[in-house]
């Protein structure tokens, strides 16, 4: 269990550990940000500690922008830009998960540089990243995007539900204070969610087309401690929820072992080993990612689904579809959660096998999809997105449909 706080350069400066968020007056003295916009959602702005980080800055001239909800689409940056501008801030404090990150940076980025956010689309930018980047704070509340360590930002289009990436180095925050205690009242359904986004990340980066040895033994040490973290994170989170759901009387004569079940010690052991799964997932995919987020990505452009939701469903089918490709990079990722695999497969078992034991649904139908019509819509969005060019072997629209299909009932 990580009991002190750590410090690693990598890519960003990262203070780790529980009490890190702590840190943040100084951190903002440090970076010379007086006038900070705090940019988070609309349900982290309603926990109790986050009152406490507005507390903490009483001393600085801080507002709050908070109407942020689901994935992230243009008109929420134009409003946090507008607040940005009315507060006349010097920097962001980005508190949340992955859609707060994106936000923040996006506003970081518009904040100086004019025209259309998609004016500035990696790959099909038709405006420079020529001015001042505001400078950003990251303080992770998931662990799932490791948004807080990428230089990227997804934001959606309000209209076609699109997903554009806006890349540039600047966009990195300046400081991430990850604190796994902020983490320890995320639910279940959640946990398991964001944590099989970070396991898709991780998976998806090693088998990415490409030389990267750097990333590729980041995302093996990844897969690893999602291994050894997310079902003990989900457990606790459940029982924590039951706990929660007692009345007090009944809480009031809980016995001793069911006390000692929900163990905040390992818990935070749990949450840290996944914080750093998260990160280590949005650094190593520096090199790629692959057919698994195509899919996803579509899922949450034509449904609206959770990304990490999407992630989770469609990764085992993507995995069957791409075993064939690269089976000695599959022995590799099995062995790293089971030394005595003799066969990649052994690794889409345990994926199923995790999915399972968290509560994840198992099949496209448990989240609505259920007709031709729209798996062809989901196809036509997959094929034109960015991600599946990194994948270890090419996939036509024919495959799509083939992997589509393999989702739609429980495997």
């Amino acid at each position: 269990m990580v009991t002190a706080l750590t410090t690693y350069n990598f890519p960003t400066k990262i203070r780790f550990g529980p009490g890190a968020r702590l840190e943040l007056t100084k951190t903002l003295n440090n970076l010379g940000i007086q006038r900070p916009l705090i940019v988070t959602d609309r349900d982290v702005a309603q926990l109790p500690w986050f009152a406490d980080i507005e507390g903490d800055l009483e001393t600085f001239e801080s507002e709050t922008f908070s109407d942020l909800w689901g994935n992230p689409v243009v008109s929420q940056v134009n409003q946090g830009v507008a607040a940005y501008t009315a507060h006349k801030a010097d920097g962001i404090v980005a508190v949340g998960g992955g859609a707060p990150m994106d936000v923040a940076k996006a506003i970081a980025l518009m904040a100086h540089h004019p025209g259309h956010l998609f004016d500035y689309e990696d790959e099909a930018a038709t405006r420079p990243i020529d001015q001042p980047i505001a400078p950003i704070v990251a303080i992770p509340t998931t662990a799932g995007t490791g948004s807080e360590v990428g230089r990227s930002a997804v934001i959606s289009d309000d209209k076609t539900h699109a997903k554009k990436i806006i890349f540039d180095p600047q966009l990195l925050p300046r400081v991430v204070l990850a604190d796994p205690t902020l983490l320890l009242g995320l639910p279940a359904k959640i946990t398991a969610a964001t944590g099989m986004d970070a396991l898709t990340h991780l998976i998806e980066a090693f088998l990415a087309k490409g030389d990267n040895p750097l990333c590729d033994g980041i995302a093996l040490e990844g897969i690893y401690l999602v291994s050894q973290h997310l079902q003990n994170s989900v457990n606790f989170a459940q029982q924590i929820a039951a706990k929660n759901s007692l009345n007090e009387a009944a809480q009031d004569s809980l016995d001793e072992a069911v006390d000692e079940a929900v163990d905040e010690a390992a818990h935070i052991s749990a949450r840290s080993g996944m914080l750093n799964a998260s990160m280590m997932g949005a650094i190593a995919f520096q090199k790629g990612l692959g057919v698994t987020h195509s899919c996803a990505h579509a899922l949450s452009t034509i449904c609206d689904t959770h990304h990490g939701l999407a992630n989770g469903v469609m990764l085992p089918a993507a995995m069957r579809f791409n075993l064939d490709a690269a089976p000695e990079k599959f022995l590799r990722m099995a062995r790293v959660v089971n030394p005595s695999a003799s066969n990649g497969a052994a690794l889409i078992d345990w994926i199923v096998e995790l999915s399972a034991a968290i509560g994840m649904p198992h099949s496209l139908n448990e989240l609505g999809v259920f007709s031709a019509t729209t798996i062809e819509q989901l196809v036509t969005v997959a094929i034109q997105d960015a991600c599946h060019p990194f994948n270890p072997k090419p996939v036509t629209e024919k495959d799509f449909y083939a992997i589509y299909q393999d989702a739609l009932v429980a495997a």
